[in-house]
């Protein structure tokens, strides 16, 4: 007799220099694809796997969260321990949680988030953290963990420039032109920037994110971080949607993908703070 389905969360940690970004390719060189090969490899079935966020070439995560559904029974323990045999050592699986078992939808149903845990859409805020290195000479040590720049950066000047993308704006000036959301208009909850020595830490929360928004918003407040922009010039290129207006996409090295809210009723055991080694 066939078992229910039951919905595993995890919570993946992952270098992402190695590899072509988060989603499935022909190649098999993203995490995705890394991750599922680990879990058929544990499982011996086929497990199709969901994530909070499509993170890019080059693009890391502290805390990315995923979510597959299974007749398997396993603690989470063995969940965690077992796929990680599996895998590469740039992905790690920290926890497993077992969210219950799946609920059929009703036709008028919209959404599987009505009724069950879904990695992305059950999301209520993503926080992504870049961090740079202000430098005048580049460090070996970091190459594709951070960003890199050699000239002065006022991180007070970029704090306060960051302050006027808080709200709800339509950031099409930080839109690649392939992304393909529904809609430009998101909510920025907070942007914090911090300088720790040699170190600056850009920190973005909002409930979402368009592709390249985050790399293009730390680009435009490395123009004003060196003064060849204003506070006003930033405010100028949110306000007319132009892309061309900001500054060029950076790096992806120094992106982190750090954090995923979601209602506390789905008791996950997310990390409480997170850390960077080099900071």
């Amino acid at each position: 007799m066939k078992r229910d389905l039951k919905r595993i969360v995890l919570g993946v940690q992952y270098d992402g220099l190695p590899w072509y970004g988060w989603q499935t390719q022909p190649d098999g060189r993203t995490v995705q694809d890394q991750l599922e090969v680990a879990l058929k490899k544990f499982t011996l079935t086929d497990i199709a796997t969901t994530c909070a966020g499509r993170t890019d070439r080059g693009v890391h995560a502290i805390e990315q969260i995923v979510h597959f559904d299974t007749d398997i029974e396993r603690a989470p323990f063995s969940w965690v321990r077992g796929v990680n045999a599996f895998l590469p050592s740039s992905i790690a699986v920290c926890w497993a949680r077992d969210v219950g078992a799946v609920h059929t939808m009703n036709a008028e149903d919209d959404a599987d988030v009505l009724h069950n845990f879904h990695a992305r859409f059950s999301a209520v805020a993503r926080t992504y953290v870049y961090v740079l290195h202000n430098s005048p000479i580049r460090s070996p040590l970091v190459a594709g963990k951070v960003g890199w720049v050699f000239q002065p950066l006022d991180a007070d000047a970029m704090h306060e420039a960051a302050q006027v993308l808080v709200g709800t704006h339509d950031f099409s000036a930080f839109r690649a032109s392939e992304c393909q959301a529904k809609s430009p208009i998101k909510v920025m909850h907070s942007i914090d920037v911090k300088r720790h020595g040699e170190w600056i830490t850009v920190t973005i929360c909002a409930n979402a994110f368009l592709q390249h928004m985050v790399r293009n918003i730390v680009a435009s407040l490395i123009f004003v971080g060196t003064g060849k922009h204003s506070l006003e010039w930033l405010r100028t290129v949110l306000q007319n949607g132009d892309r061309s207006r900001a500054a060029p996409t950076l790096m992806p090295d120094g992106l982190y993908l750090a954090k995923i809210d979601y209602d506390k009723k789905w008791d996950l055991p997310q990390v409480k703070t997170y850390t960077l080694p080099f900071l």
